[in-house]
């Protein structure tokens, strides 16, 4: 069941993500925290979202804006490590709160707390008209960086952030797709060489038990498949819908963490 959940939730969000800029380490990250812990949830999806943007870069890497893609990147995966260390610190933090609903006990930690914050952000941002328009001029893209790395190294959330910054960069959609590709990639081995050094070797047992190589790998292989479906129909996508549906999801989730349901 595992395997099926991850398939359709990679092969859908990667089919989205390439339109809108985001989803893929949005949606997909707790649907692997259903399995795992939030910490392993997010390197999870970081893994499937590296390889997926790594197949993404064959069709669009060779478009992008080379200037651009290390005005921003490189700000970022410093951004990024930063992010990633302070999860790993989250993560070893002792829970706020215990609590019982019925039979069940509730845990509200300071990781999940801190997820469910950004996600609640998130989700507002896309239901919110004036909001999903918001770009900044093209002086900004470093700081653009800093801001996307940070919270990509954190909880994944990136790719909203990163289409606001470079939006305004004077490129095609095709070089920004690539562009933004591209800047993802760097960003993702940033993060991930923290991720691998830190609560990976401490949560290693697990997810050697739960096979989470094995989902990552299923997981990936969908998201390649939603990528180069939603490659051949670039021209013919409209946004609005497609947002609408993530930030209702997202507000959803922000909820669910926060109050330590999932």
């Amino acid at each position: 069941m595992s395997y099926l959940i991850i398939c359709l939730a990679a092969l859908v969000v990667s089919t989205l993500t390439l339109f809108s800029g985001f989803g893929l380490g949005t949606l997909l990250m707790p649907v692997f925290a259903l399995f795992f812990p939030v910490e392993v949830a997010v390197a999870a999806t970081a893994m499937v979202h590296l390889a997926n943007n790594l197949f993404k870069a064959t069709l669009f890497g060779r478009q992008a804006d080379p200037g651009i893609v290390a005005r921003f990147a490189l700000p970022a995966a410093l951004a990024a490590i930063v992010g990633a260390l302070l999860l790993n610190r989250l993560s070893g933090m002792e829970p706020i709160m215990h609590y019982t609903l019925g039979s069940r006990l509730f845990t509200i930690t300071w990781l999940k707390s801190s997820i469910g914050i950004l996600i609640l952000g998130f989700s507002l941002a896309e239901l919110w008209p004036g909001l999903k328009r918001l770009s900044f001029p093209p002086p900004l893209i470093p700081l653009g960086g800093i801001i996307s790395g940070f919270f990509g190294g954190l909880s994944g959330h990136q790719g909203a952030l990163r289409t606001a910054f470079l939006l305004r960069a004077g490129l095609s959609k095709e070089s920004l797709i690539g562009t933004m590709i591209l800047s993802a990639i760097v960003v993702d081995l940033s993060r991930m060489l923290v991720y691998g050094t830190t609560f990976f070797v401490r949560d290693f047992t697990l997810m050697q038990r739960e096979g989470l190589l094995g989902l990552v790998a299923a997981g990936t292989l969908a998201a390649f498949v939603g990528t180069f479906s939603a490659s051949r129909f670039l021209k013919k996508m409209t946004l609005h819908s497609v947002q609408t549906l993530v930030g209702v999801l997202l507000l959803l989730l922000a909820l669910a963490l926060g109050t330590g349901l999932l």
